[in-house]
């Protein structure tokens, strides 16, 4: 049986699966256990020693992935979405990023320093060129920050930089940023994937109407797109002119593959090499195999059911505690995930700056939500429906389980299975009674985690989808952003949170781990607790013949 690696309080593994025992009367015969992370990249040793090892590494090769959806758009001002920042990545990058224990260092700057409460100073690399030829220097920052808080763009990121006052280009390669008031996570918000780099050109040519980034990017990275076949897959190629560390791997194909099990399969067959978004009831099927096994990694993630704050019958703050009341989540995490989630009660991870553990949440208690349904003047029920990513199978089992939870309550839950992009718009638009979805706290910090889905000015795509609103929580939230002593910055979270849990505009049901199935023969590869794949590091391994 093989052993799953399993990831805790890190922001990154790496998962580096090493070479076959070879024997020469068979080549079936594989330490199962031959699993070593590459610990200089945050990884975990095991007790297991490999002998005999005849794998090589090779230069070259397409690393193939079975992702569950299509990227929506690759332009890192478009979509706040995991499916396109997994590719997103990997062409752009940032002026800082986060290193295996989630803290920031520098990317596409040498160096940056806070200089005072209202300016941060960033020092940037000499060495580094666009895809398109031109240059990275203090404008190419310029014109990316202006454009993400554009409004005309419009950008759903543009709340983690709009207090962004003035962009000054010192030299070529020095940029000084000052902000409205003081904001704390800047550099932590800068290294999210809405601070990808873009090509002055490229900005150029799409205002004038002759590219369409969210088709065409150019970035700085280690790849560089070569064919998107929408709704089937995305090819990338090596950045030849890359400034750092070539990747080994020439492409790499993300493969549009929604059914779960047939991403099981074709990691067994070894069609692909990675096959993202397992479930733990099939988990077991790849510890099995001879040819790979299974990659677990705790997350800064929160999944949850969002209700329509401003729609019948959620717009009562009643009808919402009550359902929130009559949904038994640790039944759920048992039934569904298997004990390799952990029940969520408030709105943030407890990985994330800003958590409370001090929070109070609303506990089951199928008594209480049926008083509260009928003071509401719903003791006979109501119908609803709720929106669920037709492609994730964990979702769609929890819409089955709170519709059969639900009914004991008279209330009828109809299932409403959607594509990726369409659930997506949906929510954002409002035409939802309930949503199922999820929420990675990708910046580490509470800002991103709640300013995001609870201030009122960020209803919609911003991430707010519920609706919800409330003045209190706008100034608790404001403050936090301006507030540099720690301490407070954590009150001022700790009383929101509480408020938004009594509030309920949605369950917080449970912080899932990254699961995936990877082949032996991938050494390099790093699944980030932020939820995307990191694949500039990659060798496909290849076993030699003879023993």
């Amino acid at each position: 049986m093989k052993k799953f690696k399993k990831r805790f309080a890190s922001g990154v593994v790496a998962l580096t699966i090493v070479g076959a025992l070879a024997a020469c009367s068979s080549d079936e015969s594989v330490d199962e256990d031959a699993v070593e992370p590459d610990t200089d990249a945050g990884g975990e040793e095991t007790d297991d020693d490999v002998e005999g090892d005849t794998s090589t590494a090779t230069e070259g090769g397409d690393l193939r992935l079975a992702m569950m959806s299509d990227a929506v758009d690759l332009d890192p001002h478009g979509s706040n979405d995991t499916s396109s920042s997994h590719v997103r990545t990997n062409i752009y990058e940032r002026l800082v990023n986060h290193d295996e224990n989630m803290e920031l260092i520098p990317e596409l700057a040498e160096s940056f320093e806070q200089t005072d409460e209202l300016t941060w100073e960033f020092v940037l690399r000499e060495d580094v060129t666009f895809t398109d030829g031109e240059p990275f220097n203090g404008e190419a920052v310029k014109r990316t920050l202006e454009r993400v808080i554009d409004p005309d763009v419009a950008s759903p990121k543009a709340f983690m930089y709009e207090m962004i006052e003035n962009i000054e280009v010192i030299d070529d390669y020095t940029v000084e940023i000052t902000t409205e008031y003081p904001f704390a996570p800047l550099a932590a918000n800068l290294a999210h994937d809405g601070g990808g780099m873009i090509s002055p050109k490229a900005i150029e040519e799409e205002e004038n109407g002759e590219r369409n980034l969210d088709l065409e990017p150019v970035g700085t990275g280690p790849f560089q797109l070569e064919n998107w076949n929408q709704g089937t897959e995305i090819l990338l190629t090596r950045n030849e002119d890359y400034w750092g560390d070539l990747p080994a791997i020439d492409t790499a194909s993300y493969l549009v593959v929604p059914e779960q099990l047939t991403r099981i399969g074709q990691l067994d067959t070894g069609e692909v090499h990675v096959a993202e978004n397992i479930e733990p009831v099939n988990m077991s099927q790849i510890e099995n195999m001879e040819g790979a096994d299974v990659l677990s990694v705790e997350s800064l993630r929160l999944d949850y059911i969002g209700f329509n704050n401003e729609s019948e019958p959620f717009d009562d703050v009643n009808v919402r505690v009550a359902v929130a009341k009559a949904i038994d989540k640790s039944s759920i995490v048992e039934a569904i995930y298997e004990g390799y989630g952990s029940e969520a009660i408030g709105p943030l991870n407890p990985l994330v700056f800003g958590y409370s553990d001090g929070l109070e949440p609303l506990e089951y208690n199928p008594e209480e939500a049926q008083e509260l349904l009928d003071e509401a003047g719903h003791e006979d029920g109501f119908d609803v429906s709720v929106m669920v990513r037709e492609e994730n199978e964990l979702s769609v089992q929890l819409a089955e389980i709170i519709q059969d939870q639900l009914s004991e309550f008279n209330i009828n839950v109809t299932i409403d299975q959607r594509e990726w992009s369409s659930l997506l718009d949906a929510s954002a638009n409002g035409e939802h009674d309930m949503v199922i979805l999820g929420w990675t706290t990708v910046t580490g910090d509470a800002d991103y985690g709640m300013y995001s889905l609870y201030h009122t000015e960020e209803h919609g795509a911003s991430g707010n989808r519920t609706f919800y609103s409330n003045s209190e929580v706008d100034e608790l939230l404001e403050a936090a952003r301006s507030e540099v002593d720690e301490d407070a910055r954590v009150e001022l979270y700790a009383e929101a949170q509480q408020i938004i849990i009594n509030e309920a505009p949605k369950i917080f049901t449970v912080h899932d781990d990254f699961r995936i199935g990877i082949a032996d023969n991938v050494e390099g590869f790093l699944q980030l607790s932020t939820g995307v794949f990191d694949i500039s590091g990659v060798t496909i391994t290849e076993e030699e013949a003879g023993y």
